[in-house]
């Protein structure tokens, strides 16, 4: 419900004068808002790549390359820009004493590990942060003696972490503190498909007249041939995507090969349909209906399935004084409940139900391996299986997959992600777990049994925080017991229905504001596995709602 914060692209230089409309205090309503005496111009037919021009005034609100929007007050050590939490212990201290996993938990209400997948695939949709350049390092202390990091118990070893790309008018003193960008458009568009900008959206196209996307054999994703800044490298055997981070594990890279497919579906039907559209009127036209696909799977399937039948979205149609802006709160910890709730092991299954000749995977050997889906029998061993296993209980636990073994082993490259969350909410400044309680209205939590029932979370936090108000706000969100039929706690519940009201009510675009009444009927009827299906040979062997699992 701001359009304060989005008023400057981290390429400006264009003054105070410009930087009073990113910081407003009150993170409201911009102070010059007004309702326009005359009609607004008119919005342009379809949605620009880098995500300008949405609002007919503020017409960077939401676009690629502006800032997160600060809910909250931060709490950087300075109030300026240093990190937050130097009083705490270290992250690694914490993940150990917090997040370690005791049990491989199910979830008492048989979500699919779609939930999360949808999460991740939806989250690179929304929001990206990069380290800034030259790097800013921020490295995490091992405690001596980690199983892990620390093995010889040398006391001096540390994980690797550089601090996020911020606005460069920001950081400078009380009134400008550090402001992160988001590399990515805030709106809902599908730009995890098509970029968002111009250069990796043209070497995504086929440019050939038909509209279509790019693809490589066994129609999957092409490949990075012409050197495009990419997650893991630019490695040419890794796949090109809307967005960078396609390969970071092959079940993520399976949707956005599910969704390059659909684009190249629909463009096929769109153009039988009307041969004298152009290959620009065919791509855009598929562009809109998938971006519309991603919107109504979003908020008819993924989040009824994640909050539970009593944490539901408000209904309510766009509303231009509300901002789409990417709240840091939500990005940086909310947002990230999904590494809770990942699976050690990715099932692939064939069309009866058994695993395939490969086997199923475990997920500390899926990250950067394309040949997994070259080699190893394509998408739907994947998709099966992330519709038929159910996905971990959403709690402070992490799989060891990504707790210790992160894009490698110890030493040799591996991360701990937990240690990482934590570490990124403090470089972003991210005021504590009670704080952020208050900001929504909440109160505060007095003690540490009255965050949690479970006695071994409430002994776990209690071993490395003094207080409840010292709790990082990412490891406090997951310690709640969850609300409303959900698999949320209150916190992480009402941030993220504040994030999914504001990304609906603030885009001019929304599907069924740009779809004929046609349309929005069809793109309404379709779910995921409707996508899945008339995209693969998967057929009956999933669900028609592959979010739980039967």
């Amino acid at each position: 419900m701001v359009v304060s914060l989005l008023g400057v692209r981290c390429g400006s230089t264009g003054g105070r004068a410009n930087d009073i409309a990113l910081i407003a205090p009150d993170h409201t309503v911009h102070p010059d808002y007004r309702e326009p005496s005359v009609a607004p111009p008119e919005l342009s037919e379809y949605r620009t790549i880098d995500g300008r021009d949405n609002h007919f005034l503020y017409t960077e609100l939401g676009a690629a390359g502006t800032v997160l929007r600060r809910l909250a007050p931060n709490e950087y050590g300075d109030e300026i820009s240093s990190m937050a939490g130097a009083t705490r212990a270290s992250p690694r201290e914490i993940s150990n004493a917090v997040c370690a996993q005791t049990a491989p938990p199910g979830n008492p209400l048989g979500a699919s590990d779609f939930v999360w997948q949808w999460g991740q695939f939806l989250d690179h949709d929304i929001d990206l942060t990069v380290s800034l350049y030259p790097l800013e390092p921020a490295p995490i202390d091992v405690p001596a003696g980690d199983p892990f990091f620390d093995p010889a118990g040398s006391g001096t070893a540390q994980i690797a972490f550089h601090r996020s790309k911020y606005h460069p008018g920001t950081g400078i003193d009380l009134v400008y503190p550090r402001q992160q960008i988001n590399q990515v458009t805030h709106f809902i568009d599908a730009s995890n498909v098509y970029g968002s900008d111009e250069v990796r959206a043209d070497a995504l196209r086929t440019n050939d007249g038909t509209g279509r996307l790019q693809v490589s054999a066994g129609n999957l994703l092409p490949f990075n041939a012409t050197g495009l800044e990419n997650a893991g490298g630019m490695d040419p055997s890794l796949f090109l995507a809307g967005d960078v981070r396609a390969n970071e594990q092959v079940a993520l890279t399976s949707l956005h090969t599910l969704f390059a497919r659909e684009h190249n579906r629909l463009a096929d039907e769109i153009a039988a349909g009307d041969p004298a559209l152009t290959g620009e009127e065919v791509y855009q036209r598929a562009r809109r209906f998938v971006g519309a696909l991603m919107q109504v799977i979003t908020y008819q399937e993924y989040l009824p399935a994640l909050l539970g039948p009593d944490g539901s979205i408000p209904p309510f149609g766009y509303a231009r004084e509300t901002s789409p802006a990417i709240m840091n709160l939500f990005s940086t910890a909310a947002y990230r409940y999904g590494h809770s709730a990942l699976s050690a092991t990715l099932l692939r299954l064939d069309a009866e139900g058994n695993p395939i000749p490969e086997g199923n995977l475990q997920l500390r050997d899926a990250f950067f391996a394309p040949h997994r889906l070259l080699n190893e029998g394509g998408i739907e061993p994947i998709l099966r299986g992330l519709a038929t296993q159910q996905m971990s209980r959403v709690d402070p636990e992490v799989v060891d997959d990504v707790r210790n073994f992160l894009f490698g082993a110890p030493g040799s490259g591996g991360f701990d992600l937990a240690s990482l969350n934590i570490q990124r909410g403090r470089d972003h400044g991210l005021c504590g777990y009670n704080a952020a309680r208050n900001v929504l209205g909440l109160p505060a939590k007095l003690s540490f049994e009255e965050m949690s029932s479970n006695p071994a979370v409430q002994a776990r936090l209690a071993s490395v925080y003094a207080t409840v108000d010292d709790i990082d706000l990412w490891v406090g969100g997951l310690a709640e017991d969850p609300v409303s039929g959900g698999h949320l706690g209150e916190l992480f519940s009402k941030v993220i229905i504040e994030q999914f009201t504001n990304l609906r009510a603030g885009d001019s675009h929304w599907y069924d504001l740009v779809l004929t009444p046609a349309e929005v009927v069809e793109v309404e009827a379709t779910t995921l596995a409707d996508v899945i299906r008339r995209n693969t040979t998967i057929g009956a062997e999933i669900s028609d709602d592959v979010f739980h699992v039967n």
